[in-house]
């Protein structure tokens, strides 16, 4: 008999002691699937295009910025919409196949009522654009002309019913600046619908449109229409080819959509950070509970493994056998798990979805290659854990395989022993980080720091299983005569068994609890800090959510108002040197205005000057101008968030990175390198005895402003934060799901394992109830002592956490959510060992302890 025809019949001879590694691996690799499915809709995938539903090929400024040294992976893409030459527009329509080549230009425009700015639909943006560019949708006339005159619109149909109005009606459109006065000459609609569901068009006379885009002789993106039976993959090719080194994207298909709409690019970009991060995470927990699986389904096999080696098998036979039959398990689950990941890609796409992450029309991208590469890791962490697993039962000695396959072994080998504490040294140096680094990284290692405790206790399981037992062992057997006694004897002579019972648990624990908390402790310090730095009076914002850049100023001119500072929110793209390389990674940042940010704004401890911020100035936090090695006068290099090159001057540096980010810049220097042009908000700081009720005239002048007070910063930050929340919340939860699934699993298989050891114990008078309270019992000391070291796990990385971001030692987060993570835990370890003791006390003593190991 072949080793592949022993390993089939063995497989199907216990198919009970094979079914936890195939869960493993089977969970293991849909959750790696899903992550492959995820990365893959980031780099290919995006939504139905709108406004160039007519053109076979968009051209836009380029999408992605790729700093000199960098690795070919290494880039970011844009989160501003870069401008392209307008000029480019002529060399595309000389390029064989192009029947039209078109500048659009696209910029903020609402149509303003009684009752405010009317915004797209379901609060999308309102959008102005050249009328020459209605060509690429294509949008058609139902009534009226073209606007011709400066003052002339023609408005989409769905957005002129929701105005009430028609052709030759007047109506207020605010732009960039105030509202104005505009006659509209007609009323179009793309084809088969009144409007778009992502925007509201207006459409403007070419001459005006160039003018209120504001930035002369570029564009916003170039519509190519294809002549008759032209390919468009093809003509795109021609047209890269044509514009040469230029920077620009030339898009065709759901790529168009990456130029049309800013969140496109932004989801692909957030998606493959999520997946690539989240991936990683899963495929190491994979690998730790497969292999774990594996290590105890093998260890209760040590008598089959023990009577083939005293009948001649070599260890490289048994290796082989292991080999093989991990592989055919592996093979099944992992085939199956890759077509289970598509279910759960699409349950996190909509999860993030529903938290706002990704846009609720963005498509997943269901590909061959993620469902392969997940099969081929989850059969590859199988065989990994077989390889590690098989080592120790191969080696049995045949004059002593009996003994040892009766008795479990108590040493633990040199090198595992030697690996658990080098994790622990490592977690321990992870831990002290915050301490240092005061920066959104420093917060994220306390999770890898928790990871590398829980990897460290795992190794060492059977030392510190057998520590706690000792500790337990005297009160567990005073609490009962019988199942007390019988629980401490068995836990203190099998602490193996014990530790592969509370490892999966403990680490589902302390995972948990460090995650939330280390959150949490994040958020609270960036509130805090917000709130500190935060010394106006009063915030302007907008119900459109952008404000002209004309209100501040307007603001400064009011009787009583000490300081107005515009807020631009934005990012930048910057390149650190990491190795032999660089690494890309975005920051967001702020624009104010320098000679006004000192009084509505409190930077802590400053160095250089902030009325110096202007031009092409920089300020950056005390860290990062440390961790760049850059002093006042330096030259600071970056890309802004449309891509644009900069090297601007350091003029000063500041102490509230939370608040601020690493990087502040002039207000109209970030302003020029955002889609809009227009501010987030504006900050107010009232001279003594201002009175607020002056800036309402700036609430009549600008439709839709609102005059809020300072806790509307603070608001703001949490929204931002929540969001970062809720996108770890999921991940986490996936994992924990998963961990969750693996602890079932192990407790089930430890439990099982011993229904002869019940039925010698009811041969032996001991009574059914006598077992279910020495189970019971033994439940309580694996929950236990899972949720203390669970518990202790995170302790140091929480702490130095907290003393390094808010100064006091306990995390911050309720206390709530710590008692349900316990609560949870003890539930599912109780019913976990519970169900299976129930079910292994069914048969009668005298059938059950015949049956095979």
């Amino acid at each position: 008999m072949s080793v592949r025809d022993l390993a089939w019949q063995t497989i199907k001879a216990r198919k009970a002691g094979f079914v936890g590694a195939f869960l493993a691996v089977l969970c293991g690799t849909a959750v790696v699937a899903a992550c492959g499915m995820l990365m893959e809709s980031g780099i290919s995938s995006g939504v139905p295009t709108q406004r160039y539903a007519a053109a076979s090929v968009v051209a836009g400024g380029n999408q992605t910025v790729k700093p000199p040294g960098s690795e070919a992976l290494e880039s970011q893409q844009v989160t501003e919409q870069p401008p392209l030459a307008a000029s480019a527009a002529n060399r595309i329509a000389g390029v064989p196949g192009v029947r039209a080549a078109i500048g659009e230009v696209t910029f903020p425009a609402n149509v303003v009522t009684g009752s405010g700015p009317l915004t797209g639909p379901g609060g999308t943006p309102s959008l102005g654009h050249n009328w020459a560019s209605s060509e690429l949708a294509p949008f058609a006339l139902r009534a009226g002309a073209p606007p011709s005159a400066p003052d002339e619109v023609v408005l989409d149909a769905e957005l002129a019913r929701r105005a009430g109005v028609s052709v030759g009606a007047r109506v207020r459109l605010a732009t960039t600046g105030g509202p104005a006065p505009f006659r509209v000459s007609g009323i179009a609609a793309p084809p088969g619908a009144d409007g778009f569901s992502r925007q509201s068009a207006v459409f403007f006379s070419d001459a005006r449109a160039n003018e209120l885009f504001g930035r002369p002789g570029q564009v916003s993106a170039i519509g190519v229409l294809a002549a008759d039976r032209t390919d468009a993959g093809d003509l795109a090719d021609r047209i890269e080819e044509t514009l040469g080194a230029e920077q620009v994207s030339v898009t065709t298909g759901v790529d168009r959509s990456t130029v049309e709409f800013r969140d496109v690019g932004q989801t692909r970009g957030m998606l493959i950070a999520i997946s690539g991060s989240f991936g990683g995470t899963v495929l190491m927990v994979t690998l730790f509970v497969v292999s774990g699986t594996l290590a105890l389904a093998i260890e209760q096999r040590r008598r089959e493994f023990a009577l083939l080696r005293a009948i001649a098998a070599t260890p490289k036979q048994i290796r082989k056998l292991i080999g093989v039959e991990t592989t055919l398990v592996a093979a099944i689950a992992a085939a199956l798990g890759s077509v289970a990941g598509i279910a759960v890609a699409q349950g996190l796409r909509a999860a993030f979805a529903a938290i706002g992450v990704v846009p609720a029309d963005f498509a997943l991208t269901i590909g061959p290659l993620p469902l392969a590469i997940a099969f081929v890791l989850g059969l590859g962490a199988a065989r990994a854990g077989a390889w590690t697993a098989g080592r120790r039962p191969s080696k049995i000695s045949p004059v002593e395989a009996l003994g040892e396959a009766s008795v479990e072994r108590r040493a633990l080998g040199k090198a595992r022993a030697i690996a658990g504490g080098v994790f622990l040294a490592l977690g321990v140096g992870a831990s002290t980080v915050p301490l240092f680094l005061h920066s959104q990284i420093a917060g994220a290692l306390s999770g890898v720091a928790a990871l590398l405790f829980v990897i460290g206790l795992a190794l060492l399981g059977p030392k510190v299983v057998a520590l706690a037992v000792r500790v337990i062992a005297g009160p567990l057997s005073r609490l009962s005569r019988v199942g007390g006694y019988l629980a401490a004897a068995n836990t203190s002579a099998n602490t193996r068994r014990m530790a592969a019972a509370v490892t999966p648990l403990m680490l589902a624990v302390g995972f948990a609890i460090t995650n939330f908390f280390s959150q949490a402790t994040t958020t609270a310090a960036v509130q805090d800090e917000t709130r500190l730095a935060t010394t106006a009076d009063h915030v302007l914002t907008s119900s459109t959510g952008r404000l002209s850049p004309e209100v501040a100023e307007a603001a400064r001119r009011i009787p009583g108002v000490a300081a107005a500072t515009s807020v631009v929110r934005t990012n930048i793209i910057v390149a650190k040197a990491e190795g032999n390389g660089k690494a890309v990674e975005k920051k967001p940042v702020q624009g104010v205005d320098g000679g006004q940010a000192r009084g509505p704004l409190d930077f802590g401890a400053v160095q250089g000057n902030f009325a110096d911020l202007r031009g092409d100035a920089v300020a950056l936090s005390a860290s990062e101008a440390s961790w760049l090695d850059k002093k006042i006068g330096d030259r600071v290099d970056f890309h802004f968030g449309d891509g644009a090159p900069a090297n601007l001057r350091l003029v000063a540096t500041y102490e509230r990175d939370f608040a601020f980010g690493d990087y502040v810049l002039p207000a109209a220097l970030a302003r020029a390198h955002t889609t809009d042009r227009m501010d987030s908000s504006v900050l107010v700081r009232l001279a003594p005895g201002g009175d607020a009720a002056a800036l309402g005239v700036l609430a009549e002048r600008y439709p839709g402003l609102v005059v809020n007070g300072r806790e509307a910063v603070r608001a703001a930050d949490r929204s931002d934060a929540s969001i970062q929340f809720w996108v770890n919340l999921v991940a986490i939860g996936v994992i924990l799901a998963y961990i969750a699934i693996s602890v079932g699993n192990t407790l089930v298989m430890t439990t099982a394992q011993r229904r002869r050891e019940f039925a010698l114990l009811r041969l032996v008078g001991t009574t059914r109830g006598q077992v279910r309270r020495m189970m019971r019992a033994e439940a309580f000391v694996v929950t236990g002592i899972a949720i203390v070291v669970g518990s202790l796990i995170p302790v140091l990385p929480l702490t130095m956490l907290s003393i390094g971001f808010t100064g006091t030692p306990v995390p911050s987060g309720p206390v709530a959510v710590y008692l349900g993570i316990i609560g949870a835990a003890a539930l599912l370890g109780l019913l976990s060992l519970a169900i299976p003791t129930r079910l292994g006390l069914r048969a009668r003593p005298i059938d059950a302890i015949g049956l095979r190991e």
